[in-house]
């Protein structure tokens, strides 16, 4: 029976540096460390990616399905993820550009299904108040690329230049998206452009 690799995890070292943070010790390196550097992967960052893709999609659910096949994509393709210089980034770009894709697929699905049912019930827009407006159908009125820049930026903290890398546009782009971001979500919450965004920070 193959011997199974010991994981340490060292929590101090850098989000970028996955091969200082998860050292897999194995007899056997050639048949256990791979997959233990895997499983470190998702024990340190399943749950943040998992936040974001319920962040981008609304639905817990569909989140974790979400989730876990961002991971299975990044298994299929290990050696070239922990090889990147940002792993995080690549998975998170992964996780938004799945996301959209979704979003994608179920905006069509409804158009459809308002097209076979003229007479499905529709909201109009603006007729939701403040006191029932939550951060998540904020959130989910805004266009995909504004939904995400605001929940990197807000909901983890991500750098501009970082949330630039991970959504493969520029600096600028991001500034303008997430500014954007912020004043529609202002505007549908109700309030100051700093509770909108200390709302989109502390709410899951």
């Amino acid at each position: 029976m193959d011997a199974t690799p010991e994981v340490v995890i060292d929590p101090q070292v850098n989000d970028g540096d996955e091969a200082s943070a998860c050292r897999a010790r194995s007899p056997d390196p050639s048949s256990g460390e791979r997959v233990a550097a895997f499983e470190c992967f998702v024990q340190r960052h399943g749950r943040d990616l998992g936040r974001l893709a319920y962040l981008l999609l609304g639905d817990r659910d569909a989140a974790d399905d979400l989730t876990g096949d961002a991971f299975l994509a990044a298994w299929r393709q290990w050696d070239m993820v922990r090889a990147a210089d940002h792993p995080v980034a690549y998975m998170r770009r992964l996780v938004v550009n799945m996301a959209g894709t979704r979003i994608r697929r179920s905006v069509r699905e409804r158009r459809r299904l308002v097209l076979f049912h003229g007479d499905a019930e529709e909201v109009a827009p603006g007729t939701d108040s403040a006191t029932v407006v939550d951060v998540r159908t904020a959130l989910a009125r805004l266009p995909a690329r504004r939904r995400a820049c605001v929940v990197l930026r807000y909901g983890f903290d991500v750098s501009e230049q970082d949330v630039a890398r991970v959504l493969g546009v520029s600096v600028g782009t991001v500034k303008s998206q997430t500014s954007k971001g912020v004043a529609q979500l202002r505007h549908l919450l109700g309030g100051t452009q700093d509770d909108a965004t200390r709302r989109t920070r502390g709410w899951e």
